[in-house]
Order: structure tokens, then sequence, then C-alpha cells
């Protein structure tokens, strides 16, 4: 059987990786590996809030009743996230250095800050909460497109 944690974990740090790479790619003025990069770390993570905000916040919710709870302040961060993947868009677009830069570092806080209360709190919530269900949760969100 396969957790919450543990997969969405898993996912966390592949994000992880590809956002360094692109910052890598951006830092080292090598755009169009910056471009392909922060393509794939825009995707995953866009990707790893669907699975979250599709499939495992309304189990949860569901579950347990708690919807104006943890998963209302992972919402909410979540799109403070995106306007800033947004942000670092238009940077790659650009090809500007020190705005991709400044707000690849607002991201990675938010991102190190979300990632623990997530990995700390919620998913261990959620592994509890779901124990009954957690392959069918993991097989839907392994569906997520």
């Amino acid at each position: 059987m396969t957790t919450i944690s543990d997969y969405l974990g898993t996912d966390h740090k592949h994000c992880d990786g590809l956002f360094a790479a692109a910052e890598e790619a951006v830092a080292k003025d090598n755009w169009d590996d910056a471009a392909t990069g922060f393509r794939s770390f825009y995707n995953a993570l866009l990707h790893h809030f669907s699975m979250e905000e599709e499939v495992m916040f309304p189990a949860f919710e569901s579950r347990t009743g708690m919807r104006q709870g943890p998963t209302a302040v992972m919402r909410s961060e979540h799109s403070q996230m995106s306007g800033l993947l947004n942000r670092l868009h238009d940077a790659v677009t650009r090809k500007d250095v020190n705005a991709y830069l400044g707000d690849a570092d607002t991201l990675l806080i938010l991102m190190q800050q979300h990632n623990v209360k997530e990995e700390q709190m919620l998913y261990r919530m959620a592994d509890q909460a779901l124990v009954s269900e957690l392959d069918e949760v993991v097989a839907r969100m392994r569906a997520v497109a």
C-alpha cells in the first residue's frame, strides 16, 4: 500500500528537482534549457496541485468534514504559488535573469514552507483519515491528467 505521504512527498521531490534545474539554467544564461526546464517544472507543479485539489483534498474533506481547515490554507497557498509561476514564465519569456531569480527565491521559500506543512501535517492526517481507501485515492491521483 502506498500512502498519500509517500506518493505526494515523492512528487514534491520531483518538482523540487525540476525547479532547481530550471533555476540553474537561468543562472547560466542558457535560455533554451531554461525555457524547457521551466515548462517541465510548471507542468509538474500544476499537476501536483491538481492531484491534491481534485482528488486528495475532496476525499479528506468528505471523510473529516474539515472544509475550512488545512485544505483551505493549502488551496490559498497554491494560488499564491501559481501567481509566482506566471511571473517566472514571464521572466523566462523576457529572458530576465534578475526577475526570474528574485521571484524564484520567493517561490522557493513558499514551496519549502508549504511542503513542510503538507508533509508534516496534512498528508499524515489524510493517511489516517483515509486509511481504508488509500489505494483508491492514490490510484485516482495517478490518473489525473
